[in-house]
């Protein structure tokens, strides 16, 4: 098999693996005991927190441990409404289903929120909203870059916007960490979420990088780790690997411009040969990404094919791909129905060879022709 789904996960790097194996092949203790067994490996996690925040150019302070990109979402978006009770949400249309279903979920505890439009290209539309509509923003969530377009958002502005509103910011950048430059403090959001498992780190860990001006409710409480703010006792191993992994993002990010980058404009080059439209393709993108459709052939079909020649790629968001709904990113820039349904998506990693593009290439050309003569017999 080769794997094209990186921005569903990326492997485990080897030189993470080796990090965490020490924490897994032998006894730890819990890192809330006094003992030297849980010294040791508390001492193993605040190592890990100065190598996530220098990722990031954050402050280790500002690094709260979670399990997901997932909870460290739902803890902003709870935790804001628990400390500021009259906020009002404000979230694009493309934003991942971990920020807008919880944005949604409080709208029965009388939270309200505003969902701003993208254009064509999917970039956030702000003037499409009334003054009125900008004014009742309190709280923004943007993502940095679209796990499923891989379109990377012009985040500068949006932020000096907010600001000039007096609006609390926070950055889903999963999909970006890795691939482009994050910078915390240059940015100037009030928060920000990252996710081991999208960098060549263990799944089970991520972070919530917090300005220390946010006094945030916790969402889950208990014996008060992290700061009080994310109770439950820690998964030393993957945190050990998180902390690597993070290592090694600018290197990552090195190797994906240098090398990926060329790999996917071969591929866009003959998927434009094949006549596939790629979305947003006149955007600045994420340079492993590319997501496209072909006219009249159905995407969960052509996937299908793919697979079992030994190609996994992905419908767009894995944690909505068993879906059968059309891809509300692709809905929200105003892209037909029909073709948005058939939308595949290819994300390349560090390891990805020019040899398996290209035999990707010859084995989608088939089932493509094979497909359009189907089609063109049920006519």
């Amino acid at each position: 098999m080769i794997y094209f789904d990186h921005n569903a996960t990326t492997s485990v790097h080897p030189e993470v693996l080796d990090t965490m194996m020490p924490f897994l092949a032998a006894q730890q203790g819990n890192p809330s005991s006094n003992h030297s067994f849980g010294r040791n490996v508390q001492t193993a996690i605040e190592e890990a927190r100065e190598k996530v925040a220098n990722s990031v150019n954050a402050h280790p302070s500002q690094v709260i441990f979670t399990s997901s990109g997932t909870e460290s979402n739902n803890t902003i978006i709870h935790g804001i409404c628990r400390s500021y009770p009259d906020s009002h949400f404000g979230f694009s249309s493309i934003e991942h289903p971990c920020i807008s279903e919880p944005i949604k979920s409080i709208e029965s505890r009388g939270f309200k929120n505003t969902q701003i439009p993208v254009d064509i290209n999917g970039l956030l539309n702000v003037s499409a909203l009334s003054n009125e509509e900008q004014k009742n923003i309190t709280f923004l969530s943007v993502m940095m870059a679209n796990n499923e377009t891989g379109v990377i958002q012009d985040m500068p502005a949006i932020i000096k916007w907010a600001k000039s509103r007096n609006i609390q910011t926070h950055t889903d950048a999963v999909q970006a960490i890795g691939k482009i430059n994050v910078d915390f403090e240059e940015l100037g959001v009030d928060a920000m979420t990252i996710s081991s498992h999208k960098i060549y780190g263990p799944q089970g860990a991520a972070a919530l990088i917090l300005n220390k001006k946010i006094d945030l409710y916790p969402h889950l409480m208990g014996g008060g780790q992290e700061k009080g703010l994310r109770s439950g006792t820690e998964n030393i191993a993957a945190i050990v690997g998180f902390g690597k992994a993070c290592e090694r993002v600018q290197k990552n990010i090195v190797i994906i411009n240098n090398e990926v980058k060329k790999y996917r404009l071969l591929l866009e080059r003959e998927l434009k040969g094949l006549g596939a439209v790629i979305f947003a393709e006149q955007t600045e993108r994420l340079d492993n990404t590319t997501f496209f459709a072909f006219n009249n052939i159905d995407g969960s079909t052509l996937l299908t094919a793919l697979d079992r020649k030994g190609y996994a790629i992905a419908s767009g968001s894995a944690c909505s791909s068993n879906s059968s709904d059309a891809s509300h990113v692709l809905l929200a820039m105003g892209v037909e129905p029909e073709l948005a349904q058939g939308a595949l998506r290819v994300s390349l990693g560090i390891k990805t060879k020019e040899g398996e593009v290209k035999s990707f290439l010859e084995a989608l050309k088939t089932e493509v022709s094979r497909l359009k003569q189907l089609t063109a017999m049920a006519a």
